[in-house]
């Protein structure tokens, strides 16, 4: 059999996995994939996955082997788009990730416009706020609020959001402004935990560094409820600045300790790297980036 066509076959049961998930992807019979693995692991010598009657699993070198196949299938991608040349159609399916709001706030819109200008592509929108494994989960472009760790993926910046501190005037008028970060020991905190994993707050004033240690009264895991508690008058909360654009223009929050705002934090779009962008990935990258720099809150 094709070497790339096994390949093809043993990523589809990993990411499916099972030999009948993976044949239903490729509409192929459960006996042909099953055949297709095994000649693969003849061939190579050794063994892939590990096989029960209820699922399968990798071994340490079927993992390896699944993340040089994706690579190799992906590069292969890009060979045939390349081959029709630089203007072709936008086809295929695209996977797009990013958080929660982030998503919702800028990248759907963007979704949106792509797919009424490229009728040819389906777009999967995965908006999680964890950060996705792109490799392991076939994700094609990625939008990340954070400084970025060297990786075999391009990065584009588009942007820079504020990490601010933010409190209801009735809460500043009943407790008062803190004028500098230790007085935020005297203050209620809502900590939200996507954005403060711990009690630790860092600051910056020219240009020297400043860590407060708080004990907060309120924990939560979402952004959201974070910024409900501070605009009810709770206390005093640290989020990204879009995500409280809204109540910030309203008034029904205020931004405190302005001036000791830590570094604002990168916003990148993220691809994989290739000697050729696929038609599907240039298109959507050229107009997000478009988009993205446009926006007034990241910028």
């Amino acid at each position: 059999m094709d070497r790339l066509h096994l390949m093809s076959v043993y990523v589809a049961v990993v990411e499916a996995e099972g030999f009948a998930g993976g044949a239903r992807k490729l509409h192929m019979s459960p006996p042909a994939v099953t055949r297709a693995v095994a000649a693969l692991e003849e061939r190579l010598g050794v063994k892939l996955l590990n096989r029960t009657t209820r699922y399968v699993r990798m071994t340490e070198a079927g993992q390896k082997y699944y993340e040089d196949a994706k690579r190799i299938i992906a590069l292969a991608d890009e060979a045939d788009d390349a081959a029709l040349g630089i203007n072709a159609e936008p086809r295929g399916q695209l996977t797009v990730t990013a958080s929660v709001l982030f998503g919702r706030l800028f990248i759907m819109p963007g979704i949106v416009e792509y797919l009424r200008r490229y009728p040819m592509v389906e777009v999967n929108a995965l908006f999680v706020d964890r950060v996705v494994n792109m490799l392991e989960e076939g994700v094609d472009v990625a939008v990340r609020i954070a400084e970025l760790p060297d990786s075999s993926y391009r990065a584009l910046r588009v942007g820079s959001v504020r990490r601010v501190l933010c409190a209801s005037p009735d809460y500043l008028a009943e407790h008062g402004i803190p004028q500098m970060p230790d007085d935020l020991l005297k203050h209620r905190i809502i900590l939200a935990r996507g954005l403060n994993p711990n009690n630790e707050m860092r600051f910056q004033y020219d240009g020297q560094a400043q860590m407060v240690k708080l004990q907060p009264l309120l924990s939560v895991s979402d952004n959201d409820s974070a910024a409900s508690a501070a605009m009810a008058g709770l206390g005093i909360t640290r989020l990204l600045n879009y995500q409280i654009a809204a109540p910030l223009q309203s008034g029904k929050l205020k931004i405190v300790l302005g001036d000791f705002e830590s570094p604002p934090v990168p916003v990148h779009i993220l691809h994989r790297e290739g000697r050729h962008s696929s038609a599907k990935i240039r298109s959507f990258v050229d107009l997000m980036a478009t988009r993205l720099r446009a926006e007034l809150s990241l910028n």
